[in-house]
């Protein structure tokens, strides 16, 4: 419930509540390695990033790379590669998208991670925002035509799918 809020979390009092909530787990779980080095990094992480600190976030996830492939089956489905993620997130918000893209890779590279979650399909369209700020034309229109064959049959009027015609138009 506290990475769902930090990401959709921008206003004080929800911040304050996801605070209040990884404190909580922090205190509950402290010999957990899934809450101490994913949960809890990609929080505070998520937090950063929505208070426009993109290397504090990046710094908070340090700890989780040892860590990001390491999962179980009966938890892969909700935190795999969020750290990994968030991290591409950070990267792209302070303006390096080579090493966004590398981030956004490695869920590419590990979609069985992922299964069917919501960062798998993501990633390509952060992935094509990741070439196009490091300036590879070419690699972010392939990354956003993956996005677009993903998504052919999704609402046209789904925002992220209008935010990545747009930009792909752009690109052109």
């Amino acid at each position: 419930m506290g990475l769902a809020l930090a990401f959709a979390g921008d206003t004080k009092g929800t911040q304050l509540q996801v605070e209040k909530l990884a404190n909580d787990l922090a205190k509950r779980f402290p010999e957990d390695t899934l809450v101490q080095f994913n949960y809890l990094p990609t929080i505070h992480a998520q937090l950063a990033l929505n208070r426009t600190n993109p290397s504090k976030a990046i710094e908070a996830l340090q700890a989780s790379s040892p860590y990001e492939l390491a999962t179980t089956a009966v938890h892969f489905n909700f935190i795999g590669l969020y750290p990994v993620y968030v991290r591409g997130e950070a990267y792209l918000a302070a303006h390096q998208g080579r090493e966004a893209a590398a981030e956004f890779q490695k869920i590419l590279d590990h979609r069985g991670v992922v299964t069917n979650g919501p960062i798998g399909a993501l990633a390509h369209f952060e992935m094509a925002r990741a070439y196009a700020l490091a300036d590879e034309t070419a690699k972010a229109r392939s990354a956003y035509q993956d996005f677009f064959t993903l998504w052919k049959d999704a609402d046209p009027d789904i925002p992220i799918l209008k935010e990545a015609k747009a930009k792909y138009a752009k690109l052109q």
